[in-house]
């Protein structure tokens, strides 16, 4: 059976402030970019939201002249059917006759003129769609316009450390092979506790690196020892000496 090596408390220290120094370069990086990535994914999302409303809007003003042709068809049949009346008032033979004719008359008469009113207000609403679509589809542009630029200055920063992202991309998941297990679970999860994902910090002027919180003499002398992890009692990150932060170079 193969001996597993144990590593000491010194060796997993370098091994995690390697990982670290490693990962502060990458949020450097990603700070170059600042908020331009998320950015670019809101307006992606709103201009794909303005599209489908400019969508519904020209399908109701689809529907309206629509609408507006089968009242005009309507306007058609009426008249042929008045013409039709006209012509047969004068075949009448009695009152009776000439009065229903006269009736059917109206009545198309009437649907005329409702038709007619229904074509104006269509028209109308026709006319404030258009408007509203108008200043949908300049809103669209406008939003087009500043994702182009914002797509711009991202690729460019992205071009500019494309090279640096990718070599310590490759170092970190190099580095994450050689930290203890149960040591990088912790790690990981004081990194995602701060915004500067700062985990392991040096003790610097008799502080902590991370909260500025005093750390006591006889604690700082244990930590020079490299005799155990020595964490902050204060914020949770893990301390390291200035020495050993010194000599850790990450290249």
């Amino acid at each position: 059976m193969a001996n597993v090596k144990e590593f000491s408390v010194e060796e997993k220290l370098v091994s995690l402030l390697s990982l670290q120094k490693i990962e502060s370069k990458l949020d450097e990086i990603h700070i170059l970019k600042g908020e331009l990535p998320m950015e670019v994914a809101d307006l992606e999302d709103e201009i794909q939201g303005l599209h489908a409303r400019q969508q519904r809007i020209e399908e109701e003003i689809n529907g309206v002249t629509e609408f507006i042709e089968g009242r005009k068809n309507a306007i058609k049949e009426a008249e042929a059917l008045i013409k039709k009346y006209d012509k047969q008032s004068g075949n009448v033979k009695n009152n009776r006759e000439f009065e229903a004719i006269n009736k059917e008359i109206e009545m198309q008469e009437l649907e005329v003129k409702l038709a007619e009113k229904h074509i104006k207000d269509a028209t109308e609403e026709i006319g404030e769609k258009a408007e509203v679509l108008e200043k949908a589809k300049k809103n669209i542009e406008a939003k087009e316009t500043l994702l182009a630029t914002k797509k711009t200055e991202l690729e460019k920063i992205i071009a500019a450390n494309e090279k640096e992202e990718k070599h310590f991309n490759k170092m970190a998941d190099e580095a994450r092979q050689h930290v203890d297990a149960r040591l990088l679970a912790s790690y990981e999860k004081i990194r995602k506790s701060y915004r500067n994902g700062l985990a392991v910090v040096p003790v610097e002027r008799d502080a902590c690196g991370g909260c500025f919180n005093a750390i006591p003499p006889q604690k700082q002398s244990e930590i020079r020892q490299h005799k155990k992890i020595m964490i902050c009692e204060n914020c949770g990150r893990i301390l390291v000496d200035e020495e050993l932060e010194a000599n850790t170079v990450v290249e």
